[in-house]
């Protein structure tokens, strides 16, 4: 495998072709912030602006305007994306809305708790960008917050009712791994450390099973597992994207043991999840072999292949493992040949279980200016590195 062409093709998709998407088609600049809901062409199809997208988009050029150039047109992106969110992405008291009107109006309740992690991201990544101590201030704050809604995400806004079946999910303590690292030298040192140990704990004991080999989205309050719809589910790309957060960990604590128990987890994964007939990898699955409530569950996804990419990548980089660069391989192929657009820029996001394009559009509610740019990212750095 000829490393060094493989990186040259990652970063010339990301600065040439993915990234200049974004900045002609997504600004507004009338109202400040970023459209998302772009067509294939980029054309915009609706200006509701959705808060975990705001924040992914001021992170991803505020993050590239820091590690890779310093170029201004990032610094304007990532500025007038945090100016917007700072004036109306939350109530006055860093609870952050889940969807607003084009304007800025308030459209939907802070109910999902990844518009704080994005907001917290978004704003420690803008506070390095340019110093402002205000951003950082809003980066801490938001992590607060988050901390303090940990044990109950949704809060008022939980349709569950108590105490008959409750559940805790994965993904929060998932994205802590990754946000406490991204905001890192903005919050207390014992915070932190805190924080990263918890979600250690939660990730690596909790929601891995031992029994299953795999990881699941939901157990029980008390850690068990549930034997229900949420209880059974399992989402490959979750647990694959995790896995290379836990390497990051890994690397940070000079921790061999962890990374290679995260590149254990993630090949057992990818076996687990690829579909033998089509190719590809499932959305969600169950531990059972139940059928799945998800009527998306067998499509395949943008961000599962291209998260699945990057561990992938990162656990052969760090071991040395010839599975991990079998996986990368196998998962590069497809992922190229089924979601790059070969018209237009940028990535499609939903193809059917047969690798056929569902939807054309290059974002919209849950697609934005994140995964795929920062997934050519991370491959670009790690494959050249790699010998």
């Amino acid at each position: 495998m000829d490393f060094n062409t493989l990186a040259q093709r990652h970063k010339t998709e990301l600065l040439e072709s993915v990234l200049p998407f974004w900045l002609e088609h997504s600004q507004d600049k009338t109202y400040g912030g970023y459209f998302t809901c772009l067509d294939r062409d980029g054309s915009v199809y609706d200006t509701d602006k959705f808060i975990w997208l705001q924040g992914r988009e001021v992170w991803m050029f505020a993050m590239l305007y820091n590690k890779v150039e310093r170029r201004p047109e990032w610094l304007e992106c990532a500025v007038q994306g945090a100016e917007f969110l700072r004036k109306y992405g939350h109530d006055g008291d860093y609870n952050w809305y889940f969807s607003l009107t084009r304007e800025g109006r308030p459209l939907i309740q802070p109910y999902n708790i990844f518009s704080y992690t994005f907001a917290a991201m978004a704003f420690a990544q803008a506070a390095i960008a340019t110093g402002n101590d205000e951003y950082a201030r809003i980066a801490r704050k938001t992590f607060d917050r988050i901390l303090e809604k940990s044990g109950d995400p949704k809060g008022v806004w939980n349709k569950a009712v108590p105490g008959t079946r409750p559940l805790k999910g994965f993904a929060l303590p998932m994205i802590l791994c990754n946000t406490a690292l991204e905001i890192e030298p903005l919050i207390d040192k014992e915070l932190l450390e805190e924080t990263i140990s918890i979600c250690l704990h939660e990730v690596m004991e909790v929601f891995y099973r031992d029994e299953l080999g795999l990881i699941v989205e939901n157990v029980a309050a008390d850690g068990s597992l549930c034997d229900s719809f949420e209880g059974r589910q399992i989402n490959p790309g979750h647990s694959l994207e995790a896995m290379w957060f836990i390497m990051d960990l890994g690397v940070r604590a000079g921790d061999r043991k962890l990374i290679d128990r995260a590149v254990e987890i993630a090949l057992r994964t990818a076996e687990y999840g690829w579909d033998k007939e089509y190719g590809g990898i499932y959305y969600f699955m169950d531990r059972k072999g139940a059928p799945r409530v998800e009527l998306e569950w067998d499509q395949k996804l943008w961000w599962v292949h291209i998260e699945s990419m990057i561990a992938m990548i990162k656990g052969y980089s760090l071991t040395g493992s010839p599975e991990c660069l079998a996986w990368f391989e196998r998962l590069r192929e497809y992922t190229w040949s089924h979601f790059k657009d070969t018209e237009y820029p940028e990535w499609y996001g939903y193809l059917d279980r047969r690798g056929e394009v569902l939807l054309p559009l290059k974002g919209g509610k849950w697609k934005g200016c994140f995964h795929v740019p920062r997934g050519l990212y991370q491959c670009w750095q790690i494959l050249e590195k790699c010998k």
